[in-house]
């Protein structure tokens, strides 16, 4: 009788870390380089065993994991140990960041399917979305996430009002990336706020607001603010 064995499909390397530090349940502010990296090639070579195609991604991460590993097993001089600084300190920032974005990612989709024929009246996320949060030049994934991740906090506390509900065919995040590129890819730069101005609802702002992600995510599309308060303009890459 053969034996079935199921691996779970995995979006990064940071995916698969962040999943073997959960499942082991190690503190990600001190992660045992050895043991963590002796997992994650583990699993890479039941990866290719199976004879799944590694994206050159992984291979990079397990490299890094090495790199780090070695570090902290190379003696140190007195002055070194003065001046040490942790080889793992960007792996963790990396892990915290993707650990944000999967949290808010999650909670969004929770939102999506909890919410999925219930439409609320007076909400203007857009606008709250736009005006609540000073953003600097560069804006990153982290700094858009933590932006909607406030509104929706205050959002939940603040929520006590009427609502209805209202059935229809839903747009799905899927569709709306679809939508989104289309737009994108006949202008060189969109404001963040004139992409949602077709939304009729609140759901519709969040599913709008989690295509983008995922677009920002893939690296489809990069955003920046020219000026402080300013629009939030979005690009195709």
């Amino acid at each position: 009788m053969a034996i079935s064995i199921k691996l779970e499909v995995f979006e990064g390397p940071l995916d698969l870390l962040f999943h073997l530090i959960e499942k082991a349940k190690i503190d990600i502010y001190d992660i045992p380089i050895a043991e963590i990296t002796e997992q994650y090639i583990d699993y890479l070579n039941m990866m290719k065993e199976m004879d799944i195609d590694l994206a050159s991604e992984f291979l990079v991460m397990a490299a890094t994991l090495l790199i780090i590993k070695s570090k902290m097993l190379l003696p140190k001089t007195p002055m070194e140990e003065e001046n040490y600084e942790d080889p793992r300190e960007e792996l963790v920032i990396k892990l915290l960041e993707y650990k944000k974005f999967k949290e808010v990612s999650e909670l969004l989709k929770d939102k999506y399917l909890r919410n999925e024929n219930l439409l609320f009246k007076d909400s203007d996320l857009a606008d709250a979305l736009i005006d609540s949060y000073e953003l600097p030049d560069e804006i990153s994934v982290e700094l858009l996430i933590e932006k909607f991740q406030n509104i929706l906090i205050k959002k939940e506390k603040s929520e006590n009002r009427e609502h209805k509900r209202v059935y229809k065919d839903s747009i799905t995040v899927e569709e709306k990336i679809a939508v989104l590129l289309d737009i994108l890819t006949q202008k060189r730069w969109t404001s963040f706020d004139g992409l949602l101005q077709g939304c009729d609802n609140r759901l519709e702002v969040i599913i709008s607001f989690l295509a983008l992600l995922e677009l920002i995510k893939g690296k489809k599309i990069r955003a920046k603010q020219e000026k402080r308060f300013g629009s939030i303009l979005l690009k195709k890459v």
